[in-house]
This record gives structure tokens, sequence and C-alpha cells, in this order.
């Protein structure tokens, strides 16, 4: 299969030489699917040709419906479903990706992730990498992977992760794990870049005069500097309107000044839910989910 170009958007190359576009369209909380369908579709009127979801989100069906009528060849889409923690495991690990598969009505996917370093992700690993030996998967990742879980990871597998996608923005930067992440040729990939609409975030005085300066909002200021810290980046709306507004971040550049007052707003602390917490950890292993 030849290599995507994405023509018109900017791309990064993941350290297996897939290129991946750098600005793409998530479905996360998107819980009415005819509504998830109708965004995804815009989604990809708009520009989008990155698509991410996940098997817990339970939106699969109609991100394939979207896809299958949007209009777009599938060669020219990059698409990106995740692994949940109930399927971790060797065997269970390949049925559930082929239950992917068949709700997305789709032959291969671009890019699969573990969504969470809990139970046994080592077998998972390994059924990842015979899936994309077998051509199956283009590029396989995870997500939400300390520094510790990485380590972890490393001596049992022979493929190398493209990306570990977590929870980063302006007022979370994580910046000792995308450290680690640079060291191993690993993109960063934040998820909820927005912060799910955070007031702290959103209301910040530093990203409102820097937005006032570009004539821009604050959510493109935000994804303008997720973008030149050169990350992939993920985010959502089902309002159609945002969904053009938050594609439209190519026309202009933070300054270097810009770039580091934003730098400034790091707080250290998170939004959500943390890899690190034993009671979210026992959690995420006693859930089961219909998927």
């Amino acid at each position: 299969m030849k290599q995507k170009t994405y023509v018109g958007q900017p791309v990064i190359t993941l350290n297996n030489g897939t290129y991946i576009p750098a600005l793409g369209f998530g479905v996360w909380q998107m819980e009415n699917l005819e509504e998830c369908e109708k965004a995804v579709i815009k989604a990809i009127e708009v520009g989008y040709r990155m698509i991410d979801t996940a098997a817990i989100y339970q939106n699969e069906t109609a991100v394939g419906k979207a896809i299958k009528n949007s209009g777009i060849d599938r060669e020219d889409l990059f698409v990106t479903s995740k692994l949940w923690v109930q399927d971790h495991g060797y065997e269970k690990a390949k049925s559930a990706f082929q239950r992917t598969l068949n709700r997305l009505q789709l032959d291969y996917l671009d890019m699969y992730l573990i969504h969470w370093p809990f139970g046994d992700f080592l077998g998972a690993w390994k059924a990842m990498e015979e899936l994309y030996e077998e051509g199956k998967i283009k590029a396989i990742g995870v997500c939400n992977f300390t520094i510790e879980k990485l380590e972890e990871l490393k001596p049992h597998s022979t493929v190398s992760p493209v990306i570990n996608q977590v929870e980063l923005h302006p007022i979370f930067q994580q910046k000792e794990l995308r450290a680690y992440n640079q060291e191993n040729n690993i993109i960063t990939q934040p998820w909820s870049p927005l912060g799910n609409g955070n007031a702290e975030l959103l209301e910040s005085p530093v990203l409102k005069k820097i937005a006032f300066n570009h004539n821009k909002s604050t959510a493109q200021i935000i994804l303008r500097w997720h973008l030149q810290e050169g990350f992939c980046v993920i985010p959502k709306s089902v309002t159609p309107s945002r969904i053009e507004q938050n594609f439209n971040v190519f026309d202009f550049e933070l300054t270097e000044s810009e770039m580091n007052m934003i730098r400034s707003l790091d707080t250290g602390k998170r939004l959500f839910f943390d890899p690190k917490d034993p009671a979210w950890e026992e959690k995420m292993l006693n859930a089961v989910a219909d998927i």
C-alpha cells in the first residue's frame, strides 16, 4: 500500500515510517450514535483525515458508518481505535481487535493502542505485534503509559510503540514524560487537548490576550500550541462550527514568546484519571463492558 501524504495539512512521521496527520478528530464521550456519525462526517467534510475512537467509547459502529458514508476513500483516512483493559492478554486481544474491525466495517486499522497500562498488557502487546506484522494494523502504540510502564514494556517488545496518547494540555504539560517519549522516538499525542472545556484553561487571561492578538479563539491558540510543540493532537466536538474552528489553525503561527507564555501555565495537576492511582487501576480491572 502506498504511503499516505494527506495533502494540505501537516503530518508527523512515526518511528516505523508511517505518516499520521498532526491534527485529528476524537470521539470520546460521543454516546449518541447518530450525533457521533454526523460529527465524524462533518469532520471529514471539513478536512480531518485522522479519526480516533476506542472500543470502550461504544461508538465504533457510528464511526464506521460515517467513514462508509463520507465519500472519502478508506485509503485516504487514518483510523485509530483502542483495546480496553478487560481484553488484555494474548487471545482476548486478538478477539477484541476483530470485533473492533467488524464494528468499524474495516479490513485494517491504521493504528491500534493499548488504552490503559493495567492487567496483562504484555500479552496484549504480543498479539498486537503479530497483527502489525500481518499488516492488519499499520502502527501500534499505547495510551496513558507512564515512564515506568513504558520501561516495563520495552524488554518484552520487538516493535516499539509509535505513540503514547496521554492527558496533556497547557495546565498539565507532562514535561518529564514528553522528554522520555522524545528520547525513545515515541510521539506524544494529547487526549482532551482543550481540557474538556475546563474554564480555568479556556478563560485564561494569557490565552485570551494571545487569541486577541491573532484574531483567533482560545481553543485555536491552544491547538496551535500543541502543533508547534510537535504533538499529534485530537480535539473533539459535536458542534459543526467548533469542528470547523478547531481545524482552522494552519494559517497563523505563535511566536516563541507566546509559546513560552503558554508553557508557563503548567500547574502539574491532572484534570482526569491518574494511571498511577491504585484505586483507578482496580476500578478499571474490575469493570466489564459489553464490547
